[in-house]
């Protein structure tokens, strides 16, 4: 009894905004029916992976307020939507996730206002009950209402004070229907357990397939550099030594001039091998940590760039690369399509998560292209089971934040 109690005032305020969000389910459920109606004819088809996500808000909310309910996460499994207009359409409608989301709206619909209704009226029904002789006497005759009959003398009062009980041990049911109301979210809500499964299946499949994509283009990349560059150059110092010799006693000055060329190509030679092992794997990471290599980013940043890095520690070795180059591509982008005047990268580390942010002051409408650098980022975060998110209104600001796990 006293745990339901005090457990009341959290239910009730749970049910009522269960029903405003029924209402909002109620008019997502009447915009749903005429997408789908209009999408028989074709009309419809291209709002409805619009139409989908401006839902998922509204049922994220649902998810975090059935989880502290239940004192358990929610988890959120939806296939992205993503690719063509025809990719985006049926995804919407092979997602079970979706139709799950459906169900939700049609029985919150039905029922979440009547519960919070019920909520807000059975403790106060109690109460006035209980109170009504104390009050009677002092309203007006015939105010005083219980149940469709009006209280005019003392037994009619004591009648109502006995009616109090048995609608203050309904009202002691709110809490009930409000772990009912959060028990159906979660059975609506979130996926089986061999749907998660799959979809985590699905998503490792993806990002290792994408990761081993990046890996064989990074591999292309460092065979063509060492090809037309330090390979050529190693080429022409051999080319020039042989000469050299071939001139060491016909002409010593000129085989003089000749090694010296050899020397400078061969020293141009091994910058260039130096260039590519930093682009592998700067040393400056082993040598100072993370927090020094963005400060020389920041640095060379051509546009004013601001780091706070200052506490992050060291992390395993993939992870401060992931976040090193992660930076430096972002920079990169911001150079040359941003027309920004300042940048602020911020480096934060915590519970086995190390979060990267960079925010420029630019024009914004920043696109994920393939092949281009912001889909270079997205594979290399998830290569290392992280995740990126962009947001780029028109006219600034972009922010770009990775969040990239220890694996620890």
């Amino acid at each position: 009894m006293r745990q339901r109690i005090r457990a009341l005032p959290s239910a009730v305020l749970y049910l009522v905004i269960g029903g405003a969000t029924s209402l909002v389910a109620l008019f997502a459920m009447v915009g749903l029916c005429v997408a789908g109606a209009l999408s028989l004819v074709g009309v419809g088809l291209p709002i409805l992976p619009d139409a989908v996500r401006a839902l998922r808000p509204l049922l994220g909310f649902e998810r975090r307020r059935a989880a502290g309910r239940l004192g358990a996460p929610i988890v959120e499994a939806y296939r992205p939507l993503t690719g063509s207009l025809r990719q985006q359409v049926s995804t919407v409608f092979a997602d079970p996730a979706n139709r799950r989301d459906v169900v939700w709206l049609t029985v919150h619909a039905g029922t979440g206002l009547i519960l919070g209704a019920l909520a807000f009226a059975l403790p106060l029904s109690a109460i006035n009950q209980a109170l009504i002789p104390l009050y009677w006497q002092l309203v007006p005759e015939g105010a005083v209402d219980n149940f469709g009959i009006s209280v005019r003398s003392w037994s009619g009062a004591l009648l109502a004070m006995v009616l109090a009980i048995p609608v203050g041990a309904l009202a002691l049911q709110v809490p009930v229907m409000a772990r009912w109301q959060a028990r159906v979210a979660r059975w609506l809500l979130a996926p089986p357990a061999d749907v998660a499964l799959a979809d985590r299946v699905a998503e490792l499949t993806a990002t290792r397939a994408a990761a081993l994509d990046a890996h064989g283009a990074e591999l292309r990349r460092i065979e063509r550099d060492l090809h037309d560059g330090a390979q050529a150059r190693m080429a022409a110092v051999i080319m020039q030594l042989g000469l050299a010799e071939q001139l060491h006693d016909r002409d010593p000055a000129a085989a003089r001039d000749l090694m010296r060329k050899a020397q400078d190509t061969a020293t141009d030679a091994l910058a260039e091998l130096r260039e590519v092992l930093r682009s592998v794997y700067p040393p400056v990471l082993s040598d100072r940590g993370l927090a020094s290599a963005l400060s020389g980013l920041a640095a060379r940043s051509p546009i004013p760039c601001t780091l706070e890095a200052s506490t992050i520690g060291r992390w395993p070795a993939a992870v401060e690369a992931a976040a090193y180059f992660v930076v430096a591509e972002a920079l990169t982008n911001a150079t040359k399509h941003s027309r920004a005047h300042s940048i602020a990268v911020s480096v934060r580390g915590a519970d086995n998560l190390l979060t990267v942010e960079i925010r420029d002051d630019g024009i914004g409408e920043a696109r994920e292209a393939d092949g281009g650098g912001l889909a270079g980022i997205r594979r290399r975060a998830e290569a290392l089971d992280g995740r990126m998110t962009l947001a780029s209104p028109a006219g600034g600001p972009t922010v770009l934040r990775v969040e990239l796990p220890s694996g620890l």
